[in-house]
């Protein structure tokens, strides 16, 4: 009898111990969720390459949610349809880089809806304008409404388009003395998004945004129209900030209005992504003194930015790691 006893209580502690193992194994491997959709910038090239570089890093389980179209292949000009979305529901990041996006109600309601769980969020470049419904009047709050309380911004402007592909339209630099950890291993470079438009003249970052990154056009359309006192030729890239959710939950935000296809060959471009995304998860004592590791998985040779058949054809999701 005290044999069984013993072995009872040994198969217990053993549950017990494999029990806080696996929890804790799955506390270092979070789900991160990426949803791409813009028919400009190539997201459903840029964010898988990360989301590899992430499974890498962290054994994150990577799930990406694409434009499909009725064939199931990827394509970014079909601006109602995002297949996938359903991973939301186990999700511990969700990564949105879309574009006017015109969804289903019930797709819409996953996405606003785990940004109402309080869990954290990270946004890149035309996700300030993740939606737009024309007609459907119950969904405009999602045009800008939504984006500016979740992100800190809407839509505005930018400074225009200039030889895109060509050369880099936006320096971007360290704003003052700014310390954050999501700048560990971040240098000045040049990027091929020409700068959008989130701060100054009437318009205001919303919420409590702490801006660390900042970029100076190149080249403006507003300049030429002498219009830099509404529009200044400086503006914030990236910042961080929490959004409050309708229960009362707070959830982290990090943002960057950059994401030109070309800016992510740029080391520094994707140290600034993953660091924002490890800040984003709570990782943030996790990030080297020289950035998180952003040597590409593979290899990262995106087609250029631009509208119409410039994506990649033929292509169907495909699994990141195991």
């Amino acid at each position: 009898m005290k044999n069984i006893v013993k072995l009872t209580f040994l198969l217990a502690f053993c549950t017990i111990l494999f029990s806080l193992k696996t929890a804790e194994e799955t506390k270092k491997k979070p789900h991160i969720v990426f949803i791409t959709g813009d028919e400009e910038y190539r997201s459903e090239e840029s964010m898988p390459m990360l989301g590899k570089i992430l499974n890498r890093e962290l054994g994150a389980k990577i799930t990406i949610c694409y434009a499909l179209d009725s064939a199931g292949f990827i394509n970014p000009n079909v601006n109602n349809n995002i297949a996938g979305l359903e991973a939301l529901k186990t999700a511990d990041l969700m990564v949105v880089f879309t574009r006017w996006r015109e969804l289903p109600k019930h797709q819409a309601k996953m996405i606003t809806d785990y940004a109402e769980s309080g869990k954290p969020i990270v946004g890149f470049r035309t996700a300030t304008h993740t939606f737009k419904y024309n007609k459907d009047s119950t969904m405009f709050y999602l045009n800008d409404e939504w984006p500016a309380k979740v992100y800190g911004q809407q839509w505005i402007t930018h400074h225009g388009h200039f030889g895109d592909n060509e050369t880099p339209l936006t320096s971007v630099y360290l704003k003052g003395e700014t310390k954050t950890p999501i700048l560990n291993g971040v240098q000045p470079f040049q990027a091929y998004s020409w700068l959008y438009h989130v701060d100054g003249g009437k318009w205001k970052l919303n919420g409590d945004c702490k801006t660390f990154l900042e970029g100076k056009a190149l080249k403006s359309n507003h300049e030429k129209a002498g219009k830099l006192d509404e529009y200044p030729l400086t503006n914030p890239v990236a910042w961080t900030k929490s959004y409050a959710t309708k229960s009362g939950k707070l959830a982290r935000v990090f943002f960057t209005t950059l994401g030109h296809p070309y800016d992510f060959k740029e080391v520094s471009m994707r140290k600034l992504a993953l660091n924002g995304i490890y800040w984003a998860l709570g990782l943030e004592k996790k990030i080297p003194q020289t950035g998180v590791n952003a040597d590409v998985v593979g290899e990262y040779k995106p087609n250029e930015s631009g509208f119409g058949e410039k994506f990649k054809k033929g292509i169907k999701p495909y699994t990141i790691g195991k």
